[in-house]
């Protein structure tokens, strides 16, 4: 496994979800909404549950959680949301994923597209760099005082793989397991910050260069920057003593 998405904690460093408020409760808005479209109720519908779950977790009001989730289901009627996957190359050689959900197919795909052009970047085909990643379920613990033990009971929880990350445990599981082994950590008292599918780069390209760097953080934070992109995943590693 080569480890959690660069550009996740990149984001987490930067503050930026907490910079724009609005913004990330129209994208798990979103979320919440795509997820509500297999069933309404997150005891039945266990994606829903981690769409509600992430949602609480930026303090995203429950009448606006609520509200999505009658969207999802149809209750509120208008225009449906649909996700959408774009892939594409950024500076350095970097593969980039991009999933949104919109209700419009022609403004979100311009809207990626732009960013794309304007950043030193270019969308391909589908299926151009997915096979460079693999669809995990990823969840941020907290290490808690003794992580050697937390790392042994994530394991023993049905994780696939975990990594020390600061003072959390990034764990990884197979699509189907994400849920159970969630459940099964919050069970054991671990402290579970967040639970969500995720694109893992098998390999990772190292971006050795200052320019090309800030490049590509700015065509990601650029792709971020669109209202119905939901996640943005990317295979690079930042050299040592590369500032950005």
């Amino acid at each position: 496994m080569s480890g959690h998405s660069k550009w996740a904690t990149i984001k987490r460093q930067k503050g930026a979800n907490d910079a724009k408020r609005g913004q990330l409760f129209t994208k798990l808005g979103n979320t919440v909404a795509v997820a509500a479209k297999s069933g309404g109720d997150p005891t039945m519908n266990p994606t829903l549950a981690l769409a509600i779950e992430k949602a609480k977790a930026a303090n995203m009001p429950n009448a606006n959680i609520e509200r999505s989730i009658k969207r999802g289901t149809g209750e509120l009627g208008g225009d449906q949301i649909t996700e959408y996957t774009y892939e594409g190359y950024g500076p350095g050689g970097t593969a980039i994923i991009v999933e949104a959900a919109s209700d419009n197919k022609n403004r979100i795909s311009t809207e990626v597209k732009t960013a794309f052009s304007k950043h030193g970047g270019n969308l391909a085909e589908t299926g151009a760099v997915a096979y460079q990643f693999d669809r995990r379920g990823v969840i941020r613990v907290k290490a808690g005082d003794d992580p050697e033990t937390t790392l042994l009971e994530v394991l023993d929880a049905g994780a696939q793989d975990a990594s020390e990350e600061g003072d959390e445990i990034i764990v990884y599981t197979e699509m189907k397991d994400l849920a159970a082994v969630r459940n099964k950590l919050k069970e054991g008292g671990i402290e579970v910050i967040e639970a969500e599918l995720a694109y893992i780069p098998k390999n990772t390209v190292e971006v050795g260069d200052q320019s090309t760097a800030q490049k590509l953080v700015r065509l990601l934070e650029a792709i971020d920057d669109i209202d119905d992109v939901t996640n943005t995943y990317s295979n690079f590693e930042i050299a040592e003593g590369i500032e950005i």
